[in-house]
């Protein structure tokens, strides 16, 4: 977190008629989602013109026109194979959305059970648990949330998840089925997972011999740093461990190419894999292979897809820098608001004063600018101390996002003193 020093003793007089300035804008400034930018789209424009032709056939064989294959093309399989560690036999390749193929696991576990359940999820007399780090990703909160599946907040550390606190959970609670994990690049914090973490996570005993670890490594290629973060292969470490079934890993496409057109990946198992084609079986007759053959013509290689998001990096980078230049500036030295500076990933976390997280939203709102809901980062929407906000710099031109981080700095600063006032 940065703390660094910068302008201060502003009154409240002077901080509410800057406010009210800025009201009198009549701004619309949309930053609640990690959204990639129209130039960051234009960067794949390409495969909206890429036509197979005649061409339609994958590398082993099969029309791409036609039904059949739950598992994707063979040639996706291999490109997503050395991104996730997984072998290529161990990958499924589907649609445009990874969060789909983890809604599937949750939903398959659920109904019917892992490879290794004794019984469905749904029938564990006590119910079930999931380990959610925290701040974390909403939408893992809200596929718990949605199956009632009871979640155990464990905070994030810099290194990873506070790996004493999980242990201790899984060792001793059988009614813990999983824990939710971005191990790279964390939404929102943008830790990457230190090595012993990892290791942690593939050798702890759990009572529950059918958890899983659900593995979304969103931002695996997507370094705003010149060097990326290295992230330790878990499937390895969880089969060296035999613990192989322990590692659901996901991935896609969506921050690479075209975030609503891409490809999702699912790798585990071989009994994982059989499991979930079983039951893919039932609700689909396969994926998009067209487009799965043309993304890959597109990407071409793992070179070639670091070359892309090199690209994507040097549309971000800046964004990011601005956010530390302008927080430096307006809310440095004042001891009343911290912030990340992600070596890659997406968002920023932005801590404030106690019980201010809410009214800083509730400002930004009445100024016309809209960013995550408070709480958005904890399950249930509750964060406990009301004090921890995620920002999503990328969509916005950097005009408009220097404007929107003015206008939170003094959010911050009006909810801090206002709070001083009241109390």
């Amino acid at each position: 977190m940065n703390n660094a020093r910068g302008d201060k003793g502003l009154s409240k007089f002077e901080v509410d008629t800057e406010y009210q300035r800025l009201k009198s804008l009549g701004l619309t400034i949309n930053m609640a989602r990690g959204i990639p930018s129209p130039a960051q789209i234009q960067l794949s424009q390409a495969l909206l013109s890429l036509s197979l032709g005649n061409d339609y056939m994958t590398a082993d064989g099969v029309d791409s026109r036609n039904y059949g294959g739950q598992i994707g093309v063979l040639e996706a399989r291999r490109l997503f194979a050395p991104m996730v560690g997984i072998p290529e036999s161990q990958i499924v390749v589907g649609g445009n959305s990874s969060l789909a193929m983890m809604y599937e696991c949750l939903a398959q576990a659920w109904r019917r059970g892992t490879p290794d359940s004794q019984v469905p999820w749904s029938q564990e007399p006590d119910g079930i648990a999931f380990i959610c780090i925290v701040p974390g990703y909403d939408r893992h909160f809200a596929m718990c949330e949605d199956f009632g599946i009871r979640m155990i907040s464990v905070p994030m550390l810099q290194d990873g998840p506070d790996m004493e606190r999980v242990r201790s959970l899984v060792a001793n609670d059988p009614s813990i089925k999983g824990i939710w994990c971005v191990p790279k690049y964390s939404n929102p914090t943008g830790t990457t997972y230190s090595p012993e973490v990892v290791e942690a996570l593939a050798s702890m005993p759990t009572a529950a011999a059918d958890f899983r670890i659900f593995w979304d490594n969103a931002y695996a290629v997507h370094p705003l740093a010149e060097v990326d973060q290295p992230l330790a292969d878990l499937y390895s470490r969880c089969e060296v461990h035999g613990h192989a079934s322990r590692a659901l890993i996901f991935a896609s496409t969506s921050k690479m190419t075209l975030p609503g057109a891409g490809m999702a990946m699912f790798g585990a198992s071989p009994a994982n894999i059989d499991w979930w084609v079983k039951a893919a079986m039932l609700r689909s007759v396969g994926p998009d292979k067209v487009n799965q053959v043309r993304q890959v013509r597109f990407l071409k290689s793992i070179e070639n897809i670091e070359y892309l998001m090199e690209q994507h990096r040097v549309l971000l980078k800046p964004k990011f820098d601005r956010v530390d230049q302008v927080f430096q500036e307006r809310l440095g030295g004042l001891g009343i608001a911290s912030w990340t500076r992600p070596a890659g990933g997406y968002f920023v976390s932005l801590q404030v004063q106690a019980g201010t997280a809410k009214r800083v939203v509730e400002l930004a709102s009445g100024v016309g600018l809209t960013f995550s809901s408070p709480g958005s980062c904890f399950p249930y929407g509750i964060d406990p101390d009301d004090s921890q906000l995620r920002l999503a710099p990328s969509y916005p031109e950097l005009d408009e996002l220097t404007l929107a981080l003015e206008i939170i700095a003094t959010c911050v600063i009006k909810a801090s003193l206002d709070r001083q006032v009241a109390h």
